[in-house]
């Protein structure tokens, strides 16, 4: 049984475990033990430990695993990138980790839908794209696409987010037409939680940019309140509720789609949390 190819993982405690699993099958007297003196560590429960997310690798047991597989220096590379990718303590690093993984040309073509279908959940662009394809006068054209959405793109991010959504099959081709299509898309959570702060990073980007825009366009309101901690979890669910309302009125509305328009409910403290002595 050869080995998995590195290149089709994103995450490096899925190929650790299946890694192990292949060399034990060619050679069944392989153990962790083995493996452990392989990397020069006294510990043989380490490994089971890392793919069990009990241990984090340090950057000397990752070295050292490195070596134990006999990675050669790309797939060394690969390797940490993956890692940084999972332990990273801010979204920040983590992000700098994924730039790493989808720029290396071996998982581009190992899994290249993997950074359209990141794109689909981080870039406003084929959000808007999507929803503009449900109006009746839509345009598989990425220059009349590029000119309609606000603010204007270019071409080519038109044209980048138009091949990425029907590669995807959130768009289809249907009776010589490009419609939105009935399709789930699937994201590993290693990336998930990065798409979707990218996401609203770019939507709020996008609000700013509104402000400027004549008040008939746009609605904007805003509330600063001091609630008890308890209340917090009510807060979200209304608003939740509020979300899916608005949803329905828009799903169920009548008459031709004419305009994307974008929705942002946000949440979040001014402040710390008060000792109940502080508390009024």
């Amino acid at each position: 049984m050869a080995a998995p190819d590195l290149y089709t993982y994103l995450d490096y405690r899925a190929y650790l475990r299946d890694w192990f699993e292949a060399r034990k099958t060619v050679n069944p007297r392989f153990s962790y033990r083995a493996f452990a003196r392989k990397a020069g560590l006294s510990s043989p429960s380490l490994l089971i430990a890392i793919v069990g997310r009990q241990r984090n690798l340090t950057a000397t047991t990752c070295a050292a695993f490195v070596k134990a597989m006999g990675l050669g220096p790309d797939e060394a590379l690969f390797f940490d990138a993956l890692v940084d990718l999972d332990q990273g303590e801010t979204a920040a690093e983590r992000n700098v980790a994924w730039e790493k993984v989808r720029a290396t040309r071996r998982f581009r073509e190992a899994g290249q839908l993997e950074g359209a279908a990141f794109d689909a959940i981080a870039k406003w662009t084929f959000a808007a794209v999507r929803e503009l394809a449900a109006c009746k006068g839509f345009r598989a054209d990425p220059l009349w696409i590029a000119k309609k959405l606000r603010p204007q793109v270019t071409e080519a991010e038109a044209r980048e987010a138009l091949d990425g959504l029907l590669a995807l099959g959130l768009l289809q081709r249907k009776d010589g037409k490009v419609v939105p299509a009935e399709a789930t898309l699937v994201t590993p959570h290693e990336v998930r939680g990065l798409a979707a702060r990218a996401y609203h990073l770019g939507m709020i980007d996008r609000a700013r940019d509104a402000l400027d825009m004549p008040q008939a366009e746009r609605h904007f309101a805003a509330v600063t309140v001091s609630v008890p901690v308890e209340l917090l979890p009510t807060l979200k669910r209304e608003i939740d509720r509020f979300q899916e309302r608005l949803l329905d009125l828009c799903d169920g509305a009548e008459g031709a789609r004419g305009r994307v328009l974008q929705v942002n409910l946000q949440l979040f403290p001014l402040s710390a949390i008060l000792p109940p002595e502080e508390r009024g």
